[in-house]
């Protein structure tokens, strides 16, 4: 269990020490092949240290890698600047947000898809303005109106993951706590539901309702996200949201526990169909 930043490097050195060895080469071959240490090709697989973009094009080149959608990834991973706007947008709230939270979204502008389970708020992606805004303010204590907006500004502009043109494929169970709470009042609320029944029939998105009926379940332990991501599987974290700060789980062993707690959940929960029902049943105060 480790911060952001220790999770990407870790997870950049280990798909890089893969890509290697598939191309047959030892460490201190690659090593050579760039002109570097073998010391330094270590310490990069095993996240010891950082690694620049530049470094990455060079050992993606040696190792023959051409597939334009997994080097983007690595290149993210390493923090590449030149990517694109839809992959950096974030960087101009340096000042403003914490380096967990940027990771966070970096994490999530690169997946291809996100499983989360919310047991108290609407998912970010599917806030209204006026839900983000309520959440936030109640959330973020001392918060003067500037940053407020601010936060509320970075909120709404990740949701455009949902709609580039490789959107983001979201599959969300929601507590019906979620549906229940009122956040922001009345009226706020009765449009955030509205919201959740249109971000529903979009394709990419999967909603789905758990039922206070449907009793004790493994997420009452608390929500989390699961991300990921195109062309390999060994780069999937799991996101665990704490008041501070945020845990992120790498291990293959908590991949697979959370994975099976997600499709346990999906289990017990309605059907999507099923959902949108019991959504517009609330909003109409049933």
């Amino acid at each position: 269990m480790q911060n952001g930043p220790a999770v990407r490097r870790r997870k950049l050195g280990a798909e890089l020490r893969t890509l290697r060895t598939g191309a047959g080469l030892t460490s201190g071959e690659a090593a050579r092949l760039v002109g570097w240490h073998q010391s330094k090709v270590s310490r990069i697989e095993t996240g010891a240290s950082g690694v620049k973009p530049g470094d990455v094009r060079l050992l993606l080149d040696v190792y023959g890698v051409r597939d334009a959608q997994l080097r983007e990834l690595l290149l993210m991973l390493a923090g590449s600047e030149d990517m694109g706007e839809r992959n950096r947008w974030w960087h101009a709230y340096r000042g403003v947000l914490p380096p967990t939270y940027r990771d966070f979204i970096s994490l999530e502008s690169q997946a291809s898809a996100m499983r989360t389970l919310e047991t108290t708020v609407v998912p970010g992606l599917l806030q209204t303005p006026e839900y983000a805004r309520a959440v936030t303010r109640a959330a973020v204590k001392d918060l003067d109106d500037d940053s407020l907006d601010t936060l509320v500004e970075v909120r709404l502009a990740r949701q455009d993951v949902l709609r580039t043109r490789r959107p983001l494929r979201l599959s969300a169970v929601l507590d019906e706590a979620v549906l229940r709470r009122e956040v922001g009042g009345a009226e706020v609320m009765a449009r955030q539901l509205e919201r959740l029944t249109e971000a529903a029939r979009l394709p990419q998105v999967r909603l789905q309702v758990l039922p206070f009926g449907a009793g004790a379940h493994i997420g009452l332990t608390g929500p989390f996200v699961i991300f990921s991501f195109p062309s390999t599987s060994d780069l999937d974290v799991v996101v665990l949201d704490q008041l501070t700060s945020s845990l992120y789980l790498e291990r293959k062993e908590d991949l697979m526990a959370y994975s099976e707690a997600f499709d346990t959940l999906r289990m017990h929960a309605l059907s999507p169909e099923d959902s949108l029902e019991y959504i517009a049943g609330i909003g109409d105060g049933a």
